[in-house]
């Protein structure tokens, strides 16, 4: 690895793999944390390597070539280090909606109550063809910032100007098959017991560069 690229490493878990059971099991939680997630940093890191060497010898079809893989991955590790620090375990404080009350304020004023809105949520990540994930996102609308409910596919990240992702919902069939097996909507509804409103909280009172630090502290 040359001393100038940035050599990103897989960000450990905030809790044990058995903290959010029953809704998301041990054998899952590992899996997906010590696979899939360093496959796509493992992945990242050997295409950036390519990119500066390819940078280096002004070999633009092997630049655009990257560019592919490089999106992939590079989403793929933005999103599952949103993701692992946007759960907590059921039965913590974080896991209590009344841990964003700013957040929640919000979220009644934009879709009436909190039901209508998990409705909202759960209807978008259900409607999700193949592979992909499910955000709340902060958009900045000038005067007043607004909350948008977006599905990215496969691997694409919520980096838009402006926007700033609360928490995410992973579609892909690896984030729960092991446990619920061709039922999503399932898995869809237990997921809401271990989302963490206090890091949502965070993420909505703040911008980019709190939602995103894990990603700092990962190179």
């Amino acid at each position: 690895m040359s001393p100038f690229i940035t050599n990103y490493t897989l960000p450990p878990l905030p809790y044990s793999y058995n903290a959010l059971e029953p809704y998301i099991s041990a054998q899952i939680m590992e899996l997906h944390h010590d696979k899939h997630h360093q496959t796509y940093i493992t992945n990242l890191n050997a295409l950036l390597q390519s990119q500066a060497e390819s940078t280096q010898a002004s070999d633009i079809p092997t630049l655009v070539y990257l560019q592919s893989g490089i999106r992939f991955n590079a989403g793929g590790h933005i999103n599952h280090s949103l993701f692992w620090q946007n759960l907590a375990p059921a039965q913590s404080a974080e896991a209590k909606t009344s841990a964003a009350p700013k957040l929640m304020e919000k979220i009644k004023q934009t879709w009436g109550d909190e039901t209508k809105f998990r409705e909202a949520f759960n209807t978008a990540l259900l409607g999700i063809q193949g592979s992909g994930w499910g955000w709340l996102v902060k958009v900045d609308g000038g005067k007043e910032d607004r909350l948008v409910i977006m599905t990215t596919k496969d691997q694409d990240p919520v980096v838009g100007k402006g926007e700033v992702p609360i928490f995410g919902v992973d579609m892909w069939e690896h984030a729960y098959y092991l446990q619920y097996l061709n039922g999503r909507a399932a898995y869809v509804e237990k997921i809401w017991n271990v989302i963490n409103w206090k890091t949502a909280e965070e993420r909505y009172l703040g911008g980019r560069e709190d939602a995103f630090k894990v990603l700092k502290a990962s190179m």
